[in-house]
Order: structure tokens, then sequence, then C-alpha cells
């Protein structure tokens, strides 16, 4: 399955979020689900390239309560496991990068088109607002497409 995958009916049990770097999209994403989804699920990040840790993923996690910890970027080829029920793709590249890697694997793919925040200017605000939308934007898609609807009614 590629695109927009429709809301799973049961929560997967272990989820992949890539993007370019890790650095931003996907560790967001990451700590985001990680929240949402049941305990016990499998969560992790990577990027298809090196990226650095950005500040600002911190500052708009932090305003929410959540956290990165102590998360580094890292590429695909530094993830201890290697099999996932869901793809979750944030940038273009990564999404070729996943269909290429899981052609004749039974793993679903779906890619959610989120922006850049590096590519916001202004004021430091304005950059935050940039990161702040991106934060949303995940967890919104996170709460309608991968938590279980029992528990979103729970909630």
């Amino acid at each position: 399955m590629t695109g927009t995958a429709a809301p799973y009916p049961n929560s997967p049990r272990s989820v992949l979020f890539m993007c370019g770097m890790n650095a931003i999209r996907s560790p967001m994403a990451e700590a985001l689900a990680r929240a949402a989804l049941p305990k016990g699920t499998y969560v992790a990040s990577a990027g298809v390239r090196q990226g650095e840790r950005d500040p600002f993923v911190d500052v708009v996690l932090e305003e929410i309560g959540l956290s990165i910890g102590r998360h580094q970027p890292r590429t695909l080829e530094e993830l201890e496991d290697d099999y996932f029920d869901v793809i979750v793709t944030l940038a273009p590249e990564a999404h070729h990068k996943a269909l290429e890697l899981t052609r004749s694997m039974a793993v679903d793919v779906v890619y959610w088109p989120t922006p850049d925040p590096t590519v916001a200017t202004g004021t430091r605000e304005q950059i935050v607002a940039a990161y702040r939308a991106v934060r949303d934007h995940l967890a919104t898609l996170i709460a309608s497409r991968l938590v279980a609807k029992e528990q979103r009614k729970g909630a």
C-alpha cells in the first residue's frame, strides 16, 4: 500500500518514520507516535543520509511535554531492526528509498508529505512557528491514521 493510507483498524505493532536526514520531521514523528500509540509499540526513525540534530525540534516538543532525549540522527543502515509493519515517509527522497528497499517485503509504505521547516525565514518566532506547524501536522496524522479507533474514543 502506498500513498496516504486509510486509518489502520488496529494500531501497528512497529512503525518506522523516514525523512531526509532524521534531524527534524522523523524524530519529531517518532516522539509524537511514542506518546500516542499503545505501550509496547516499537517506534523508530531514520534518514536517507546523515544529518545533525536540530535544536528547534527540542523547543517545539518541549512545549507539549515531549522530548527526543539523546536522539542523534541516524541513517537506515544504523537501525537495529529492519522489519516494520508500516514505514511512514515524510519526504520524497525517503519515500523513493523506502519503496526501493521494500520491493520484496510485506510492509506498508505510506507517504505523508510534510513541509521542511528549515526553509522558514524571518524572526526566531516565525521560524519556531514553522516547526510548530510541522509538529501539529504530524500529531494530527498520527492520531487519525495510526492510533486505533478504539483508542481514540477512549482518549
